[in-house]
Formats: C-alpha cells, sequence, structure tokens
C-alpha cells in the first residue's frame, strides 16, 4: 500500500494533461474526424489512405506542439537532414520507449508528418483511441517473429507500391529499447558471435530491415534510407511513466545521415553488414556524445535548414494547440447537449473494438479492399478487351 501511495505521489500534473490531452485527441479524433471516411475504405483505398493520412497528421502535431510550447522541450538537428516529400526507410537507435515520438519533432520541421508510417508492436493496436487512430494509420504492427510478421510486411509493403503513396517507414533494427536487461541480452549475443560489446546501442536485426529495403526497391517507392541517432544530454524519459511523473526530455537531440538509395548496397548479405556498420558508428557517436559535451555538433545548435521556417513551425505548434483543445471541448459539450452523439460513439466503439476482434485491425480491411478492387478492375479489363 506504501509503495501505491508514493507512486500516486510522484504523479505529475503535467504528465496526466499530456498523456490525457493524447488519449482524448486520438479517442474523439477517431470517433469524429477519421471514422466517417471509413466507408470510403471499401469504394477507393487509395483516396482513403490520402484522406486520413492528413487527417492523422494533424494529431501528430500535438504531442509536438506540447513537448515544447508547454514543457519546454529543446529539439537539436544535426547532420544531413531531409529531401522535403522524399520516400525512404528511417532506421533509428531505440533507447527509450518514447523515441518514436519524439521523431516527430524532427519530421515536422523536416519533412512531411503524413509520409510517417512506424513498425510497432502488434499489441498496441487494442489500446482505445491510440490503436484505433494507428490502425486508420495503416502503422505495421509486429509479432516480433518474423515467421509470423514476413507475410504481413509483405503484403503492407506491396499495397503503398501498389497505390503510389509515398511513405517514410521509421524501423527499429534493435528491436526493443536500451535498458540494463535488453544491454545484457546484447552482450550475451556479441559473446556468441564474437562480436564487439556495445553500451550505448544494441546489436542490430538485420532480417527486417534487409527486407523491408529490398521490397521498397522492387516496388520503385525507395528514395533514400535515413539513419538517425537520436540521444538525450539531460534527462532520459525511459517509458510512458517517467512522462507520466513529469519527466519530459529538456533536450533531443538528433543526428541525420541521408544514404541515396543508389549508394546502398543491393544484395542481402551486403546489406546486413550495411546495417551493422551503421551501428557501429551510432556507438561511437554516442559515446563520444554522452562522454564529450553532449552534443553531436561542436556550436551545439541544428545546422541543417529546416524545410519549414521557425515561424511555420510555431504557426503550425499554435493552431494544433488551439485546435485540439477546442475539439475535445466540444466533443464533450456535444456528447452532454445530443443523445444523438452520445449513440454514435457508442456504436463506433463497439465497431473499432468489434472489427479487431473479428477481421484483426482496420489495416488488415483495408489490404482486403485493396485486393477486392484491383481484383474487379482486372476483371473489367478483361471483359473490355
Amino acid at each position: 500500500m506504501g509503495f501505491s501511495v508514493r507512486s500516486i505521489a510522484m504523479v505529475s500534473w503535467k504528465g496526466i494533461y499530456f498523456l490525457l490531452a493524447l488519449f482524448l485527441g486520438s479517442f474523439f479524433g477517431s470517433i469524429f474526424m477519421l471514422s466517417p471516411f471509413l466507408p470510403l475504405m471499401f469504394v477507393s483505398p487509395a483516396w482513403y489512405r490520402w484522406i486520413v493520412d492528413r487527417i492523422v497528421a494533424t494529431w501528430l502535431t500535438l504531442p509536438v506542439a506540447l513537448l515544447e510550447m508547454v514543457f519546454g522541450a529543446k529539439v537539436v538537428i544535426t547532420g544531413d537532414g531531409f529531401i522535403p516529400g522524399e520516400r525512404s526507410v528511417i532506421i533509428m537507435n531505440h533507447r527509450t520507449r518514447m523515441d518514436w515520438m519524439f521523431l516527430w519533432n524532427c519530421l515536422l520541421r523536416y519533412s512531411y508528418l503524413r509520409l510517417e508510417k512506424i513498425c510497432l508492436k502488434s499489441s498496441l493496436k487494442s489500446v482505445p483511441g491510440f490503436g484505433w487512430a494507428m490502425q486508420v494509420a495503416a502503422f505495421i504492427f509486429i509479432q516480433r517473429k518474423w515467421e509470423d510478421d514476413k507475410n504481413h510486411f509483405e503484403k503492407m509493403l506491396d499495397y503503398f507500391c501498389d497505390i503510389r503513396e509515398p511513405l517514410q517507414l521509421l524501423i527499429f533494427p534493435e528491436g526493443t529499447d536500451l535498458t540494463a536487461n535488453t544491454k545484457a541480452r546484447s552482450h550475451e549475443f556479441a559473446e556468441k558471435n564474437g562480436l564487439r560489446k556495445y553500451e550505448y546501442v544494441l546489436h542490430p536485426r538485420t532480417t527486417g530491415f534487409t527486407f523491408v529495403v529490398e521490397r521498397l526497391r522492387e516496388g520503385n517507392n525507395l528514395d533514400a534510407i535515413h539513419d538517425i541517432t537520436v540521444a538525450y544530454p539531460q534527462n532520459i524519459p525511459q517509458t510512458e511513466k517517467h512522462i507520466l511523473n513529469g519527466n519530459f526530455p529538456k533536450e533531443i537531440h538528433f543526428h541525420v545521415r541521408r544514404y541515396p538509395v543508389h549508394t546502398v548496397p543491393t544484395s542481402r548479405e551486403e546489406l546486413q553488414v550495411w546495417c551493422q556498420k551503421r551501428w557501429e558508428e551510432k556507438e561511437e557517436r554516442l559515446r563520444q556524445f554522452y562522454e564529450g559535451e553532449k552534443y553531436f555538433d561542436a556550436t551545439g545548435r541544428s545546422i541543417i535548414p529546416p524545410c519549414k521556417s521557425e515561424l511555420r513551425v510555431l504557426v503550425v505548434k499554435c493552431i494544433s494547440l488551439l485546435y485540439w483543445t477546442v475539439f475535445t471541448l466540444a466533443m464533450f459539450v456535444l456528447l452532454y447537449l445530443y443523445s444523438f452523439v452520445r449513440w454514435y460513439l457508442l456504436i463506433m466503439v463497439i465497431i473499432f473494438a468489434m472489427q479487431q476482434k473479428i477481421f484483426g485491425g482496420l489495416e488488415l480491411i483495408e489490404l482486403a479492399c485493396h485486393q477486392y478492387v484491383n481484383k474487379q478492375q482486372n476483371l473489367y479489363g478483361e471483359k473490355t478487351e
């Protein structure tokens, strides 16, 4: 009981506000902004994807705005940067369980948030609000067992290639975040395979990475690979609990290396070695970072001109805070005033929950719709010839 009281006492109003704002935004956004477009999936999956990606991107600006404007997080970006709108695979070290969300602070300035897809564990799709929005966004959910994941990867990547939808797919080759336990397992792997032991990264798993690169290359849907190293010079919020306790990152540093696809090896074996080489470089780069001045660049400032001006980024963050605050409050008012709004919410909650139990997730339904539409178009083409 004493442990529970201490845990409750450590919870910060800032952490509650942050997580509650994100949850309510994703929950009401899924119900009232995304669900009206679900029927379009059965008519034109490509148009459905084009529209919902842009709606989801509006929500992705919210954690960026909260972290920087409300909680004062500083973002420093060095290296090569992005070419706005290009199709890429993003590989990044997995320092904390929140890295994938913090990356949005980088992409808001240097790319388009609507392009990003994330490869993440399948259990997250069951989370109300967050998980529903991720399903609509067509994130790639994995079981972390390659024999189970390969077929799903193949279908999802082929789908994006078929509809010619550009994407920037975030992959964590390490498979999990850096902790004492995962580092110990990485050391065991290194000993068994005669490899160097890493202190700042884990040894990467290259099977999924090589498959993704090869598949996107075959589908002519890959321009570059972005190798990103993330570091936290002051405090490291390892889990969602740290965020709940108000332990927000004071600074987030990203070092970006851009590799045009024509400079990356084509054979699977060479591609695996190429990925491992990037992790050797990350280990040394992070060692110098944490044991030195805690900057990737000596100036300690961002050195890449962003594709969006700081004024534009500021405007986007202000609009995001205003919109999602007003939107959330308006939903509560409408739910209080109108019974049909309450009924609509209840029906959609049931639909979101049941479709996952029956079909496995909205992204799987979307794939099935695309396959059906393609089949009908092929049949129609054969009849007209």
